[in-house]
C-alpha cells in the first residue's frame, strides 16, 4: 500500500480516521499494518494523533499527483479540467456566434482552439486515470 496511499485517504476525508476504519477503506491485511502507516506519516510531522487516537492531516503537502488536483470540499478535479471545459466552450461558442452572425469561422482559430481543447481533455483524463484514489 504505502504512505503516499494512506496519505492519500485522510487527505480525501478531510476528517479524523481511525485505524480500523483505514484499515477497511485500504483493504488492509491488518490493523497494526494501517497503524505502520500512520506512525510513519505522524514521524514525518504530516499527521497528527487526537486525544481519541485517531489521525488527522497536520500539513496538506502535494506531492506527485496530488499537484495535479484541485480539492471542492469533498471532490478532487484534475486541474486541466477547468483549462478542457475553458477550451471547449470558446470553441462552442466561437462557432455557434460564426453561425449565427452568418460569418464563415476562421479556419486558424478553429484549428487552435481545437487543438488546446483536445490536448487539455487528454491531460486531464491521463490525470484522472493515474490519481491514488
Amino acid at each position: 500500500v504505502g504512505e503516499a496511499r494512506v496519505y492519500w485517504e485522510l487527505f480525501s476525508r478531510n476528517r479524523s480516521t481511525g485505524i480500523r476504519e483505514l484499515q477497511r477503506a485500504l483493504g488492509l491485511s491488518s490493523p497494526s499494518t494501517a497503524l505502520y502507516h500512520l506512525e510513519k506519516l505522524r514521524r514525518l510531522g504530516l499527521l497528527e494523533k487526537t486525544p481519541g487516537g485517531e489521525y488527522i492531516l497536520a500539513e496538506v503537502v502535494k506531492v506527485g499527483v496530488l499537484r495535479q488536483f484541485i480539492r471542492f470540499g469533498r471532490l478532487m478535479l484534475p486541474r486541466y479540467l477547468f483549462y478542457a471545459a475553458f477550451f471547449w466552450t470558446a470553441l462552442i461558442y466561437y462557432l455557434a456566434e460564426s453561425l449565427i452572425s452568418g460569418l464563415r469561422p476562421e479556419l486558424m482559430t478553429l484549428a487552435l482552439t481545437s487543438c488546446a481543447a483536445a490536448a487539455t481533455t487528454y491531460e486531464a483524463a491521463r490525470t484522472w486515470q493515474e490519481r491514488l484514489f
